[in-house]
């Protein structure tokens, strides 16, 4: 396993979180841009994107969260955005406001006022860097205390309810790391700001041709953050795209170069490998290139074309790379400036062309760029004999369309994967499927193109990722119920439930005797939820609650066809071992 393998592997959980939350930008900017003057003019609308683009922190903190935590549990998110107000708040308070902020201002409720508004402009600064680093922690908060115990007369806050709590005390050292090192924060920004401006073309060919190569890890969404959210400041707003749809008539240079590429370069590549394609494959192939070449033009989706080349033909990707840099580097020395909400295809063109600037430079760029793709392809193709889709037996994957997330494909897939119980988790960001298999051989790749892959990372030693296509996500949900439907119907459970096999338990003699306490009313199942255990039984009248009180039970609730039991541990293990205990006096209880 490679020296990188582990740093990658842990990683990927940040990668795939951030797409929570950038999921949110494409109705963000829809709003924004239609209730403009030059648009509908629609004063509500525009308030309406803009209040999503004020808050892009908070939306940060609470779907990083959520992106992180097992299960994606609300509480998590409810923890994030608790750390995230303490911290932004608190670092408020903090907050040395400079005499020449409130000079123009006598009266003291006019200078409080202007003073709060420099606080709450300068702080909102550093708002989706406070919301990434809140939604990490009340991530790994709710990773590591979702199951904690605590004394009997403190059990209302046990479990999952202390998440928040400790988020919340997380959040005080953040507010005094924010208020005290602001000046620090603000002035690494803006030097970082300057060396990437004063870097020029070199820095834009850099991010342009990292953000591709990095593409294989799925960690490109690290880097775009950093540009997109962070770099450069323009009335409040910061980030290269957050300017740009305030109006700053410099901010779009990050953005402006992928146009190019996926609107004109990748839709040229799909020609090229048609036609390199065999006569007699090119008819099986055609449907394919078709599909993916209209979808990168429309919409700015381009990895399911990439991936038909990466590892084919891994050549053909470096020079793509390379030529989404210069791409970059072109559009700037142009001066062109166009940006985006999800990605640089014709509907964000023509959306965001009124704030653009020169957008129609890209026209004349963009075939230009073509014909450059088309030729490079096609020569690279022929002279180096790559295999792409269509040559020499290589075989096209299914077409984007026949996956739909429908729970036969999401069967078939599991299948491909070695089946439910070599799933540990099953996540999905933009167009690919996040894994975390028991054991990475046991995995069909032919079977998975056939059902549709682009193609296949391995991460670490047990992640992996399918690139699916824009129905990744309807995909793994498919995933999970075919994954639940095989564990009732055979037995089978996935890898995460093996990983809390019973067997491995210790005995907890407290467990064994309320067992046995419950034996008479035949228990069916098994479940735990906020301190309560839940139990489907056939005799529900046969317990006696006074009984169930010697064994720590709190209260008991009859309810029909089973029983609510109350305790002061809000512990999914305690359910595991009753299941176990209970197994053990009277045959398997079905979970």
């Amino acid at each position: 396993m490679s020296r990188w393998s582990a740093p990658l592997e842990k990683l990927q959980p940040l990668g795939r979180a951030l797409m929570l939350p950038i999921a949110v930008l494409p109705i963000a900017a829809l709003l924004l841009r239609l209730g403009q003057p030059d648009m509908l003019d629609i004063a509500f609308v525009a308030a309406a994107g803009d209040a999503i683009f004020s808050n892009l922190g908070l939306i940060f903190a609470a779907g990083v969260s959520v992106g992180l935590a097992r299960e994606n549990h609300g509480a998590a998110a409810l923890a994030g955005v608790v750390c995230y107000l303490v911290a932004t708040e608190g670092a408020k308070a903090l907050l040395a406001v400079p005499p020449a902020a409130t000079a123009a201002f006598a009266d003291t409720a006019a200078r409080d006022l202007a003073a709060n508004a420099w606080k709450a402009r300068e702080i909102a600064k550093l708002s989706v860097p406070a919301g990434i680093i809140s939604g990490l922690t009340a991530g790994a908060l709710y990773n590591r205390f979702a199951e904690i115990r605590l004394p009997a007369y403190l059990g209302f806050f046990a479990g999952r309810r202390f998440v928040p709590i400790a988020a919340g005390i997380v959040g005080i050292a953040f507010a005094a790391a924010f208020g005290l090192g602001f000046p620090w924060f603000e002035a690494g920004v803006d030097a970082l700001s300057r060396w990437v401006v004063g870097a020029g073309s070199a820095g834009l060919f850099a991010y342009g041709l990292l953000n591709r190569l990095l593409l294989v890890t799925g960690l490109h969404h690290i880097l775009n953050n950093l540009a997109w959210f962070l770099l450069g400041d323009f009335q409040g707003a910061t980030g290269d795209l957050k300017r740009f749809f305030a109006g700053d008539p410099t901010a779009g240079a990050f953005m402006a170069g992928f146009f190019p590429v996926m609107m004109f370069g990748l839709p040229a590549a799909c020609l090229a490998m048609y036609r390199a394609a065999a006569p007699e494959r090119r008819k099986a192939v055609g449907g394919l290139f078709l599909s993916l070449a209209l979808t990168s033009f429309l919409t700015g989706v381009t990895e399911p074309i990439e991936f038909t080349f990466l590892f084919l033909a891994p050549l053909l990707f470096l020079v793509h790379a390379i030529l989404t840099g210069l791409a970059m580097v072109i559009m700037a020395a142009l001066d062109v400036k166009l940006g985006f909400g999800f990605s640089a295809g014709l509907f964000d063109y023509l959306l965001n062309f009124g704030l653009a600037t020169r957008p129609l430079l890209l026209l004349p760029v963009g075939l230009a760029y073509a014909l450059v793709y088309y030729a490079a392809f096609a020569w690279c193709i022929r002279r180096f004999d790559l295999k792409t889709p269509g040559r020499d037996g290589v075989e096209a994957a299914a077409a984007p369309g026949h996956v739909q997330g429908r729970d036969g494909d999401g069967a078939a897939i599991v299948a491909a994967l070695g089946g439910a119980g070599n799933l540990q988790s099953i996540d999905a960001c933009t167009t690919r499927l996040r894994l975390t298999l028991a054991d990475p051989e046991k995995i069909d790749e032919a079977a998975l193109r056939a059902a549709g892959a682009r193609g296949v990372i391995h991460v670490g030693q047990n992640g992996l990722q399918v690139v699916m296509g824009p129905q990744a996500d309807q995909i793994a949900s498919a995933m999970r119920r075919s994954t639940a439907v095989a564990s009732a119907a055979t037995g089978e459970t996935p890898a995460a439930a093996h990983a809390q096999s019973t067997d491995d338990l210790p005995d907890d003699p407290a467990v064994t005797a309320l067992a046995a306490l419950l034996k008479p009313a035949k228990v069916q199942t098994v479940e735990m939820a906020g301190g309560r255990i839940i139990l489907s039984c056939r005799h529900p009248d046969a317990i006696s609650a006074d009984a169930l009180a010697t064994a720590g039970i709190r209260a008991v609730a009859t309810v029909p066809g089973g029983l609510h039991l109350l305790t002061a541990r809000d512990d999914r293990m305690l359910g595991l071992k009753l299941r176990r205990a209970l197994a053990r006096m009277e045959g398997p209880a079905e979970s």
